[in-house]
């Protein structure tokens, strides 16, 4: 609501009096259907779970195309194409969705769109409790107890360095019971609005004794029930499949094939009759060339020029 009336004193000049009650309606009407949060700031895209979940599906019905055509891109490029969804986009939460995906790789790798979508997802949806359990896995590989595990506060906004899965200390990673248990302390403290369900942290970390954190955070990735959860993609069978879009581009195709014979307007890409066609040759159209004349001097480069012609 608060939003709603910024935009009516933003566009103040463009309302009528009498349109006020319109305005307000096309504009939850936007946030129904999620796509209020197209061109806006980062702020305002990632400040609410309904929002993130917004932008995401915005994100995937507008670029899945790449998903059809099998096309590979970098971080910098999907990071381009965030940014035209959302100008201010920051380059970091990019970064972090690639690394989940490449994980020891450069970060200058290919990768798909199926890949990097789902794992931007969660790192999207999911950033501050990733961000903590971040700090929670770090505590834990230097060798703290789980009775010291300092879990930070929402305020700190720096995030913590991941380690990769080849970290040298403990090739093997975590303990997992141990980490699931200081996660989910971390959510009893933090009440996060978005995080994944417990549940389905535990079935993650119950399938291994020990785990790395990015492989905790693949598993989320490619867990179906979180994807559920989120509630903005669909399953990856059927990532090339929008119902209501497509169904959208068929009305409009049906709509101008029924305005076409109604009103034709192909006729001039109707292969034109040969009464038409009838132009003149290239070489008519070329200035005669002067006969040479019988009683000159006896030269023939002119006769040699006209025969090679």
């Amino acid at each position: 609501m608060e939003d709603a009336l910024t935009q009516l004193l933003e566009h103040k000049d463009e309302v009528e009096p009498s349109s006020i009650a319109k305005f307000f309606s096309e504009y939850f009407t936007s946030v129904s259907q999620g796509t209020h949060v197209l061109f806006r700031d980062f702020a305002f895209v990632q400040c609410t779970p309904h929002n993130r979940a917004s932008f995401l599906r915005l994100f995937w019905r507008c670029f899945r195309t790449i998903a059809r055509n099998g096309d590979l891109l970098a971080m910098k490029e999907y990071h381009c194409l965030l940014q035209m969804l959302c100008p201010d986009f920051p380059v970091d939460v990019t970064q972090k969705a690639a690394r989940i995906v490449l994980m020891d790789d450069a970060m200058d790798c290919l990768m798909s769109f199926s890949d990097f979508l789902f794992a931007f997802q969660i790192q999207f949806y999911f950033s501050e409790f990733l961000d903590h359990a971040a700090a929670i896995y770090q505590d834990l590989l230097t060798g703290k107890s789980i009775n010291t595990v300092i879990v930070p506060t929402s305020r700190s906004a720096t995030p913590c360095q991941r380690q990769p899965t080849s970290d040298s200390a403990s090739p093997d990673g975590v303990d997992a019971p141990q980490f699931y248990q200081c996660l989910e302390n971390l959510c009893e403290r933090e009440r996060h609005s978005a995080r994944p369900p417990l549940p389905v942290i535990a079935e993650i970390l119950s399938a291994a004794p020990r785990l790395s954190f990015y492989g905790f955070l693949m598993a989320l990735a490619k867990n179906a029930a979180i994807n559920q959860s989120i509630g903005a993609l669909p399953d990856k069978a059927n990532l090339l499949v929008d119902e209501v879009l497509d169904k959208e581009l068929d009305r409009i195709v049906a709509q101008l094939s029924a305005c076409s014979i109604t009103h034709p307007v192909t006729a001039g890409l109707l292969p034109p009759s040969r009464d038409v066609t009838r132009v003149a040759s290239p070489k008519k159209m070329l200035p005669s060339r002067r006969r040479p004349d019988l009683e000159s001097d006896g030269s023939t480069e002119e006769t040699e020029d006209s025969s090679e012609n």
